[in-house]
């Protein structure tokens, strides 16, 4: 019992801390990547140096990460650290203060349902490299990512302004319009795949069509990853579905808000922004499946193989899943500093009129092909 405990634990701090991290990253990557695509250098200009000489190795490798932009995430955490935190006179101090963590609790334990891995043997005992190996996993995720809405709405309301709230109806209201489009996305994965499990829906993933074609749900539900992708992007609230941020226009659920209870808002946008990017790998992209890489190494559909040991095969799963959400979260950062924001309307019509009709359609059709296909 207390070593399955222990196992645990260790799982949920090794989510907790690639999450964290990459959640930290995007700060730097949101800067350059911007800087890149601008034809601009980008920051780099949080760089300190040591007084002594000996220390001049040291300094070259801090100016050259200094130039990098890397120590500009280190000065964000700093400056959120030492700025004052204020509450305006209007507000509500305990709405205020809990809004912040209610937000970034809930797309943290998120990550629970994630599997990140394959099983492993280990002390005598299979281990999920999943933190809470739950049979409606889908469901928990989606119930918990809801959730988070309630500390933008109490953001909203509790900071006692007229703006600060405009935000907060602003964010609701885009919670209806999309949230309803991106659960009624998955119902033609469930129907597909037959499971709500997110360990067991990716090993259904890692069979093939016609023996060779990975059983991905991209290849399966293409209409569903794309309007999957769009809603949830609306739920993380960034550009162009930042209407509830609505910075240029002072509008906005945190314009009450300093020092770090921003920071807890500021990092809660780029956690969720993780957390979709690993749905998306999880749901469309085969999660930690490789192409024709089994339990025992690769077994090629044109013959051939090549044995590898188990822990290679875990460790390249692991590898392999790293890999896809981060290209995807590259992908929404792209999207982020390409496309305008919509105007209110817009946004309303694109979830009302656009994507829920279409993943009414994707149920529709995928129920039909699953009957013809069994």
């Amino acid at each position: 019992m207390l070593t399955d405990l222990l196992i645990k634990l260790a799982l949920a701090g090794i989510m907790l801390f690639a999450v964290l991290n990459l959640a930290g990253i995007q700060t730097w990557l949101e800067r350059k990547q911007s800087a890149l695509m601008q034809d601009r250098v980008g920051a780099n200009r949080a760089v300190f140096y040591l007084p002594w000489k000996w220390a001049f190795p040291i300094n070259w490798v801090l100016k050259k990460l200094g130039g990098l932009g890397l120590l500009h995430a280190l000065a964000d955490v700093i400056k959120l650290l030492t700025k004052e935190d204020f509450i305006p006179a209007s507000g509500k101090p305990l709405l205020h203060t809990i809004a912040p963590w209610i937000s970034v609790f809930f797309a943290v334990v998120a990550f629970a349902a994630i599997p990140f891995g394959d099983n492993i043997e280990l002390f005598g005992r299979t281990i999920e490299l999943q933190v809470a190996n739950i049979d409606g996993g889908l469901l928990y995720v989606l119930a918990l990512a809801s959730l988070g809405v309630y500390g933008v709405i109490l953001a909203g309301m509790g900071s006692g302004t007229n703006l600060s709230a405009l935000g907060g109806l602003r964010a609701a209201a885009q919670m209806l319009a999309y949230e309803i489009a991106l659960g009624a996305s998955l119902i033609g994965i469930v129907i597909w795949y037959g499971t709500l499990d997110l360990q067991e829906l990716i090993r259904l993933q890692g069979t093939y069509l016609w023996g060779w074609i990975p059983n991905w749900g991209i290849v399966a539900q293409p209409v569903a990853c794309i309007v999957f992708m769009t809603a949830a992007l609306a739920e993380t609230k960034r550009v162009p579905f930042d209407l509830p941020e609505g910075e240029p226009e002072i509008i906005g659920y945190f314009v009450e808000y300093s020092g770090m209870k921003f920071g807890l808002f500021f990092l809660t946008d780029f956690v969720e922004t993780v957390l979709v990017a690993a749905l998306t790998t999880v749901l469309f992209f085969g999660g930690w499946q490789i192409p024709y890489l089994g339990p025992n190494g690769f077994v090629f559909p044109w013959g051939g193989a090549i044995e590898l040991s188990r822990l290679t095969v875990v460790l390249l799963g692991v590898g392999a899943f790293t890999v896809k959400v981060s290209c995807f979260i590259w992908l929404f950062m792209a999207i982020r500093w390409t496309l305008p924001r919509f105007r209110y309307d817009q946004l309303m019509a694109l979830g009302w009129k656009g994507l829920f009709p279409i993943s009414l359609a994707n149920i529709g059709l995928t129920g039909l092909l699953r009957v013809l296909v069994r």
